[in-house]
């Protein structure tokens, strides 16, 4: 019981540290954690998380630069509401706050540019397709929309208005496109395998500097997981590991292609959660970069950490109790 309380001690601490925000080639975080998991006796969930992504690697394409002289960084607490109207049926929201950090040292000098505010947002309702308990495949649709609440013309301390990557929102209208599906074998039920392709087709922000028209690349992002659960005195854990694909096509300015954006990155995500009580799950991820290629000259993403609370609201705290 000591150790479920220090770990719920431990979260609400990051929580409370995070300031959240969107940024260059690492993403902005929305689309990494929209699809909440719901088992049977779910109905209304709500997962509050931090997510904290550190970009202190410079490349052009494939080469890795020796210039440590710029540091981007991305805090954002995001929250997720999760309702399931049927047991097929379900609709999801998830909001942002975020906060973006990029700090220059050149010439003895520190120059730092920051945002941050409420950001965009995402509404999606997701449908199981098929649901078969004979063969354990579970497979399901989403469709989504990102909605633009956030702020896209924050100034720089001298008066300028910052470029599009370091705003809090970004002033359009993207899709979502969710496909997902799960899988489970009778060697090992609590084992479970899994898949998701999650596709934003994004919009454009048509009042771009007050006359400009800016579009963020299309994006495709593509899972494969496998989890597990263990028991460990009277304590239920559940550890993870995630391999994650991204490409993000270039952003454009006035319908042309603006280069040093885009790219496709490969990353290793390990994870658990531990059931502090029933009803409530905290989660842990760590995402590293095991490929990364960047189209022309780019910061990308040297590690991402992710924290985070799951709550069951429609049931009782109580403790998690062995037959």
């Amino acid at each position: 019981m000591m150790l479920r309380f220090l770990i719920l001690l431990i979260g609400l601490y990051s929580i409370n540290l995070a300031q959240g925000q969107t940024c260059c080639s690492g993403g902005i975080p929305l689309s990494n954690n929209i699809g909440l998991e719901f088992s049977e006796d779910n109905k209304l969930i709500l997962g509050v998380s931090y997510d904290f992504n550190n970009l202190n690697t410079l490349k052009n394409d494939s080469e890795t630069l020796d210039d440590d002289s710029r540091l981007r960084t991305t805090h954002s607490v995001l929250v997720n509401a999760g309702y399931t109207i049927t047991d097929r049926l379900s609709i999801e929201g998830l909001f942002s706050w975020v906060n973006q950090r990029r700090i220059i040292n050149q010439f003895n000098s520190e120059n730092i540019d920051e945002t941050y505010g409420i950001g965009d947002a995402i509404a999606l309702a997701r449908y199981t397709i098929l649901k078969n308990t004979t063969t354990n495949w579970t497979v399901n649709l989403g469709l989504g929309v990102k909605i633009p609440l956030g702020s896209s013309t924050e100034i720089s301390d001298q008066g300028i208005t910052l470029n599009a990557d370091l705003q809090p929102g970004s002033n359009a209208w993207d899709m979502i496109y969710l496909v997902g599906a799960s899988k489970t074998f009778d060697f090992r039920p609590t084992m479970a395998f899994s898949t998701r392709i999650v596709y934003r087709q994004t919009g454009e922000n048509s009042d771009y500097f007050g006359d400009s028209t800016y579009r963020f690349g299309n994006e495709i992002q593509a899972y494969f997981s496998v989890s597990d659960q263990f028991l460990i005195k009277n304590t239920l854990i559940n550890p993870g590991l995630s391999f994650k694909y991204r490409n993000a096509g270039n952003d454009q300015i006035q319908s042309i292609d603006l280069p040093n954006t885009g790219g496709d990155w490969v990353f290793i995500i390990p994870n658990f959660s531990i059931h502090i009580f029933q009803n409530i799950r905290f989660n842990a991820a760590a995402e590293l970069p095991l490929y990364s290629r960047p189209d022309g000259i780019q910061l990308t993403p040297t590690y991402r950490l992710t924290t985070g609370f799951l709550f069951n609201l429609f049931n009782k705290p109580q403790a998690i109790t062995i037959n």
